[in-house]
């Protein structure tokens, strides 16, 4: 019986990496992107039929309200043509360029994406294990105020002691109780992010197989200017710039000379129309061309073109900027946050031992309340800092990363 019942906890536990990809399979960030990456694709196949020969059919159909001595009110004619594009100004080429390198911000994009979600679904992982560390912290907190209130209570009853002691320790259980309930509204809260995250129901219970108090592995450094090359985000905005250089060649192509050849033909009634018989006739052609004058429209067009341009690469300059700081201060936030894991375990290790010698020396009669309370308060606070430090290095961890690309 307790190997079965032991299967089925071990059974609802959920680790770090099953998170990962519970998250993954429902975020709609995703679905998003992979979405945007079919359209990209799309988009590139379309713009590759502009090279192709195409097929169209006009026709006319007209109806005269009068009718004529020996003509018919009517008269129609049908025109099939084959056209092929010789030249058609370079619009072609830099739309099919265009949409290639939208296809590959697509995929960055989307490799970026998968980045994000990946961290957010740490951080709520982190968040919900630093949430119970907390209110089970707050619980032990209020079970040695309500110990040691039970002996203020004994001593009290056995006229060894004020009324003053009585009320102080009542106050802190008052405050000690009250924390506790924000305590387990923060868990709540933070069950209720991890569970929607991956889409399961809000208030399922959840049993984490890691925990912000594992050991966890120093990344790494990658510089900042390494870290570029490993950033999809930097790839894409890269692609952006290369993309915005053939959109100066689109806004050029309308004004250039444009060269066709086609086949056609057209089926039709004789003009005017004495018997409604009909006839079918043949053409080759070749179609020229040939923007004279649009008043400075070319120009004006090219200009925009190419401060669309300019202002592509000015983002990409503040991006590689922005990398460059994130990843120095994320190896900062690193560093420091497991600085004060260090810290605070040392000082938790001194305020447990405070606490427990004050909490005897009180049984014992050698101690005041005050001394006991203020042990109390100062093990909590330690304990909170503990947890937080924790909390901030596994934060930092998955945030560091995020900003260099690194896979786990």
């Amino acid at each position: 019986m307790f190997a079965i019942l032991g299967s089925h906890v071990a059974a609802a536990q959920i680790s770090l990496a099953e998170y990962r990809a519970d998250v993954a399979a429902y975020s709609w960030q995703l679905k998003i992107a992979a979405s945007q990456v079919d359209a990209a694709a799309a988009e590139a196949l379309r713009t590759r039929t502009g090279r192709l020969p195409r097929l169209a059919l006009e026709g006319d159909f007209a109806a005269s309200f009068h009718r004529y001595d020996g003509i018919e009110p009517w008269s129609f004619n049908l025109r099939p043509e084959v056209v092929q594009t010789l030249y058609g100004g370079g619009a072609v080429r830099a739309a099919v360029r265009q949409t290639d390198l939208g296809y590959g911000i697509a995929l960055c994009e989307e490799e970026f994406s998968q980045i994000d979600v990946r961290y957010a679904a740490d951080y709520a992982y982190w968040n919900l294990s630093a949430a119970e560390f907390y209110a089970a912290s707050m619980r032990e907190y209020v079970a040695l105020i309500r110990s040691l209130k039970e002996v203020i209570d004994r001593r009290f009853a056995e006229g060894l002691i004020a009324k003053g002691d009585v009320l102080m320790i009542d106050t802190r259980l008052s405050e000690a109780d009250y924390t506790l309930l924000a305590a387990e509204r923060q868990l709540e809260v933070a069950r209720h992010n991890f569970n929607m995250l991956r889409g399961a129901d809000a208030a399922q219970e959840v049993r984490l197989r890691n925990g912000i108090r594992d050991s966890l592995p120093e990344p790494v450094r990658v510089p900042g200017c390494e870290s570029l090359s490993r950033r999809p985000d930097f790839m894409a905005a890269g692609l952006r710039i290369e993309q915005a250089e053939a959109a100066v060649a689109a806004a050029r192509a309308p004004y250039n000379p444009q060269l066709s050849v086609g086949v056609g033909g057209v089926w039709q009634t004789f003009t005017p129309n004495r018997t409604g018989s009909t006839t079918v006739d043949g053409s080759v052609f070749v179609r020229l061309s040939v923007p004279i004058f649009h008043w400075g429209e070319r120009r004006r067009a090219v200009a925009a073109a190419r401060a669309a341009q300019m202002q592509t690469e000015w983002r990409a300059a503040s991006l590689h900027d922005d990398i460059v700081r994130e990843e120095i201060n994320g190896w900062t936030m690193l560093v420091q946050s497991r600085a004060q894991i260090d810290n605070s375990e040392k000082n938790l290790r001194l305020a447990s031992e405070n606490l427990s010698i004050s909490t005897y020396s009180y049984r014992e009669g050698l101690a005041t309340i005050l001394d006991v309370l203020q042990a109390q308060l100062s093990w909590i606070q330690l304990y909170t800092n503990s947890i937080r430090a924790y909390y901030d290095y596994a934060v930092a961890l998955s945030n560091y990363r995020r900003i260099t690309a690194q896979p786990d």
